[in-house]
């Protein structure tokens, strides 16, 4: 059976889709990184060693193995490789804490723990409390070297059957609200996204972002099950993106808003050419309408934002080259997504309301592994007994059916009895000449409850104060909205996916005196 027919199936695994493209463009790069290139049938035939040194191993069907390292061709390899045996593949962020990792690697209960010398640096202090069998991809004496462990050359798998239901993969939240929570995403969940006809088979795509991250995986795998190209990066710098760009005729990228942003700034960005691009994508944080119309002027191609979950649930896409005048919005919930605002009594809200965003579509994950408590915080079921996943975003859908979206509900500031949404502020405080970016929490205050307290990082090179803007944004905005007190920052905390680091800004803040506002 050839891909397309296998991709024309209500259901099918990656591992096949790869086995087919291998057959039909044997030669064809699959990945490509700095010092190497794998084609299909070179990874073809590597996933099968490493699927057959797993089950030699002890790992089985639905068992879990484990990858915290940079990426590279090989750590891209062993990701579908573990899929081949039927197992589950736990990608774990090596910017998490070692104790964090540790947490993770027994939540997960891995059998082979896949890692490289720098992981192993940073796990110095905790690595023997590993107890799964580790395996070192640079070939470093972090593990038994990956060459080493693998299955010898022209090694078959035992093949096993993938329920649509079994878990594909197990992304760890980041574990900035608490202890990181396993958020296993099925098979069918992933089929789902590996079928939309978004990446072509012409498609080079440049993948900047870690392999662990959501963000990543849905535009790594789709890439690859549709037999394009994955040229990956091991870590995102701008001269190196835009020079592989030019170099491999790249025609997709999946970016976050700050790598956009760096892009832009960046002096010599005009000068290379770019015009192979066909789409870029955008996700996982707060995209400004200013930097997609950059965006859409400076760089050939076309620009989508997707708003969605790692849970799954609902989506929204912006064809922002398609919509120019709906910039401000994540767009319109996808085909066969399901998305609706509710309020705090459960009940969807009316027309033109704000509510919390929740949504239901094919791509949803099974639960938060171990943890069924969890799981049920994050769902809302509809009269009719439909289940949604809650996303704790506040939006708006316009009269054209594009979302607006407010904030995180848990970032909403409560302040005299006033609902204010750190966003509308953030976007009053992008208007000063000398902000670069900005954002705003609320601090406790004896008076009111909650106060909205600002973070600023300025642009290169501009000078202002700290209560010169504090004064241009409470001018601005209504009495019970002005800022409180305003911090000037280097730059605002972020996570591996450029999510600013709320938490952290409100557990670290001080005031300088009692707040009188």
């Amino acid at each position: 059976m050839t891909a397309e027919e296998l991709l024309s199936q209500d259901f099918g695994t990656i591992a096949d889709v790869i086995r087919a493209h291998a057959v039909e463009h044997a030669a064809k790069p699959a990945l490509v990184d700095a010092k190497r290139t794998i084609s299909y049938n070179e990874l073809d035939a590597l996933m099968d060693r490493i699927a057959a040194a797993l089950q030699r191993d002890g790992v089985g069907k639905a068992d879990v193995a484990a990858i915290c390292a940079t990426t590279s061709a090989e750590y891209g390899a062993t990701f579908f490789g573990i899929l081949r045996a039927a197992a589950t593949v736990a990608p774990l962020a090596p910017s998490s804490t070692p104790e964090s990792l540790i947490v993770q690697l027994n939540d997960s209960g891995a059998k082979v723990f896949f890692l490289d010398a720098q992981l192993a640096q940073h796990m110095a202090g905790v690595l023997d409390q590993v107890t799964a069998k580790r395996v070192s991809l640079d070939g470093s004496d972090a593990g038994v070297p990956f060459e080493q462990w693998l299955a010898p050359e022209g090694s078959k798998p035992a093949l096993h059957q993938v329920d649509p239901d079994q878990g594909f993969n197990i992304i760890y939240s980041s574990g900035t609200t608490g202890a990181p929570k396993g958020i296993v995403q099925p098979h069918r969940m992933r089929w789902g996204q590996m079928r939309r006809g978004v990446y072509p088979a012409d498609a080079v795509t440049m993948i900047s972002t870690p392999l662990y991250s959501n963000t990543t995986l849905v535009s790594y795998l789709p890439t690859i099950s549709n037999g394009g190209t994955a040229v990956l990066m091991p870590k995102f710098d701008v001269k190196s993106f835009l020079e592989l760009s030019q170099k491999h005729r790249a025609t997709h990228a999946m970016l976050v808003p700050v790598q956009y942003r760096r892009l832009m700034e960046y002096p010599d960005f005009d000068r290379y050419d770019l015009k192979s691009y066909q789409m870029k994508f955008a996700t996982s944080a707060p995209f400004s309408a200013e930097l997609k119309r950059q965006v859409l002027d400076r760089w050939p191609g076309g620009l989508v934002e997707f708003y969605g979950m790692t849970e799954g649930g609902g989506s929204c896409g912006l064809q922002a080259h398609e919509f120019p005048d709906k910039l401000h919005t994540v767009g319109r919930p996808l085909p066969g997504h399901d998305i609706r605002l509710i309020g705090e009594d459960g009940r969807e809200v009316a027309q033109g309301e704000v509510g919390e965003v929740v949504g239901r579509s094919g791509a949803m994950m099974v639960g938060y592994h171990n943890q069924p408590g969890k799981t049920s915080e994050a769902e809302w079921y509809s009269p009719d007994g439909l289940r949604f996943i809650r996303t704790g975003d506040v939006g708006r859908f316009d009269e054209d059916g594009f979302l607006t979206l407010m904030d995180r509900k848990k970032d909403m500031i409560i302040s005299g009895g006033f609902n204010i949404y750190p966003s509308d502020l953030e976007a009053e405080l992008a208007q000063h000449p000398a902000v670069l970016e900005a954002a705003v929490v609320g601090a406790p205050s004896d008076a009111w409850g909650e106060t909205p307290v600002a973070f600023v990082a300025l642009k290169p090179g501009a000078t202002t104060t700290a209560d010169e803007v504090k004064a241009f944004v409470n001018g601005r905005v209504g009495k019970t909205q002005r800022l409180a007190d305003l911090r000037l920052v280097d730059a605002l905390p972020r996570s591996h996916i450029g999510k600013v680091l709320k938490r952290e800004l409100r557990d670290g803040y001080q005031p300088a005196s009692p707040q009188a506002s």
